[in-house]
C-alpha cells in the first residue's frame, strides 16, 4: 500500500521526533560515595530539594542510567567496593553519543582485609588462610600487592619465601611474616569481588580515567557481544587473573592505559574478539603482557605477534592448582 505524502510527512516528523527526544534524554548522573544517596536521582551533583542530588554507587548509577548517558564519579579518595555490569541499550551508546563512565581517578576496588582469625601457622613464620575462590588471588599490604613467589613445580611444597612475601598454593594463601610478628601486625587485603566491570551485549561505551584494582579475576571483562567499546587512561592492576579480558564478539580499543601487578597476564583476549591497544604501559613483569587469545590484536596500529608465544600462555605462567 503506497502511503499519501501527508501521511508520509507526519510519519517522518513523529521519527524524527521520537530520535530527537531520546537523543535529549541523554545526561549527566553524578555518583558520590562519600556524600551521595542512593535515594536520589542523581541528575544533580549538589544535593537538592526532593529527590535531587548524587547517587552513593556506581551499581544505582547504572541502573538509572539511560542510553547515551553519562556517569560522573566523585574521586574522593575513598574506594569505590563494589562490582558492576553494563549490559544492553541502557547502557550503551545512543546515536552520536557514547555511554560514558567517567572516573575523575576514582578507584573501584574488589578487596577486603583479611579477617585476623583467618590465618594458622604452617611452620615457622609461614601462615596461611583458605580464601573463599582460590583459583586465582592477589594479597596486598597496605594498598600496593605484596610480592610473590610463583610455584614452579605440582610436587605441593611451597617455594621459600622471605619476609613479606606470599604465594598460592593448592588454593590457599601463604605468607612470611617478619620475625617476631604475627600476620596481625600488617594491614593485609585480599581479593575478594570476581571482576570490576564487566561489559556484556553494550555497544559504544567510553570509561575513562578510572583505576579498577584488587578483583579475584579480572578488572574489567568484556565477556561478549561489547561492541565498539573504548577504555582511557584505565589502570587496571593487582586483579588476580587479568587487568584487561576481552572476549567473545566483543571489539575493544585501550588507549593510554596502565595495566601492571594482575596475576596471570595484564591483558587477555579469547574467541574472536578484536583488541587494538594504543600508547598503553603494559608492566609484563613475571605474567604474560599480553595473552593472545583473540582472533585479532593490533598494537599501536601494527598486528600484535607475540614473540615468544610459547612460553606466553598464561596456563604456563599460573600456579598449578
Amino acid at each position: 500500500m503506497i502511503m499519501p505524502m501527508t501521511a508520509k510527512r507526519i510519519l517522518f516528523a513523529c521519527l524524527a521526533l521520537l530520535v530527537f527526544i531520546g537523543a535529549a534524554r541523554a545526561d549527566d548522573l553524578f555518583v558520590d560515595n562519600l556524600h551521595g544517596d542512593d535515594n536520589r536521582d542523581g541528575r544533580t551533583l549538589v544535593t537538592s530539594a526532593e529527590r535531587g542530588g548524587a547517587v552513593r554507587t556506581l551499581t544505582r548509577a547504572l541502573e538509572l542510567a539511560l542510553a547515551g548517558d553519562r556517569i560522573v564519579m566523585s574521586d574522593n579518595g575513598i574506594p569505590y567496593r563494589e562490582s558492576v555490569t553494563l549490559q544492553g541499550g541502557r547502557n550503551s551508546g545512543l546515536g552520536s553519543r557514547p555511554f560514558v563512565i567517567e572516573g575523575n581517578g576514582a578507584v573501584l576496588e574488589g578487596s577486603q582485609f583479611v579477617p585476623p582469625k583467618a590465618w594458622q601457622n604452617f611452620r615457622g613464620d609461614v601462615f596461611r588462610f583458605q580464601p573463599p575462590r582460590g583459583a586465582f588471588a592477589q594479597l596486598f599490604l597496605d594498598g600496593p600487592p605484596v610480592d610473590r613467589v610463583y610455584l614452579t613445580s605440582t610436587a605441593g611444597t611451597i617455594p621459600a619465601l622471605a619476609p613479606r612475601q606470599w604465594c598460592l598454593a593448592d588454593g590457599q594463601i601463604y605468607f612470611r611474616v617478619d620475625p617476631q610478628t604475627l600476620p596481625d601486625d600488617y594491614p593485609l587485603a585480599f581479593a575478594t569481588l570476581t571482576v570490576g566491570v564487566t561489559l556484556y551485549e553494550v555497544h559504544d561505551v567510553i570509561i575513562r580515567n578510572l583505576t579498577v584494582q584488587g578483583f579475584q579475576l579480572d578488572g574489567i571483562n568484556a565477556h561478549d557481544c561489547a561492541k565498539d567499546c573504548t577504555l582511557v587512561g584505565v589502570m587496571a592492576r593487582g586483579n588476580g587473573r587479568t587487568g584487561i579480558f576481552v572476549g567473545g564478539a566483543s571489539s575493544v580499543e585501550i588507549h593510554s592505559c596502565l595495566l601492571s601487578d594482575n596475576g596471570a597476564a595484564q591483558i587477555m583476549t579469547d574467541g574472536p574478539s578484536v583488541t587494538a591497544i594504543e600508547n598503553t604501559e603494559i608492566d609484563a613483569g613475571s605474567v604474560t603482557g599480553i595473552a593472545t587469545g583473540g582472533r585479532r590484536i593490533f598494537l599501536n596500529g601494527k598486528a600484535y605477534q607475540p614473540e615468544h608465544a610459547a612460553a606466553g600462555s598464561p596456563a604456563e605462567r599460573r600456579d598449578p592448582q
